[in-house]
């Protein structure tokens, strides 16, 4: 029984390794579109001007919180999706349903708000763009070894 909590234990600190490195992750994409949002979108298209934001505010730090937490579920949950399979379906789907999840949600609520959808549809791509920057660093720290797939063991009950 003794192996089979330390089985666990392994486990669980690997999902926190790759949600650590996927937040990460997410947090470093959020702060280059922020400024790509906030130095030639918002700058050079007056219909994205909505996507500029005060950087270091208390709102632009709260999304950066919001993204990095986002991005640790996200690790976590893309390592049990993938397995140690090689399904793209599997990859594209995980990354695919925690992007649009995020970017729909944002254009739900800019329709309601603002009446412009835009701005929300290129949040949209941004946050699928984050999942896939986060999902091919942690395929890249599977593949080198720095962190495990999640092994599933069906046969445990012998």
């Amino acid at each position: 029984m003794n192996n089979t909590s330390d089985n666990l234990m392994a486990e669980r600190l690997e999902s926190i390794k790759v949600g650590i490195l996927a937040a990460l992750c997410l947090l470093s994409a959020f702060l280059i579109t922020s400024l790509i949002n906030n130095l030639v979108l918002a700058k050079y298209f007056p219909e994205l001007r909505t996507l500029a934001v005060e950087l270091f505010n208390l709102q632009f730090l709260l999304s950066g919180a919001i993204a990095s937490f986002s991005g640790l579920l996200f690790g976590a949950t893309y390592r049990y999706i993938i397995r140690q399979d090689q399904n793209p379906h599997l990859k594209a789907g995980g990354v695919l349903a925690f992007g649009l999840v995020r970017g729909l949600a944002q254009i739900d609520v800019g329709v309601a708000c603002t009446g412009d959808v835009l701005p929300f549809v290129i949040l949209t791509f941004e946050g699928v763009l984050w999942f896939e920057i986060a999902a091919i660093a942690l395929d890249v720290a599977i593949q080198q070894g720095w962190v495990k797939p999640f092994l599933s063991n069906f046969n445990t009950h012998n």
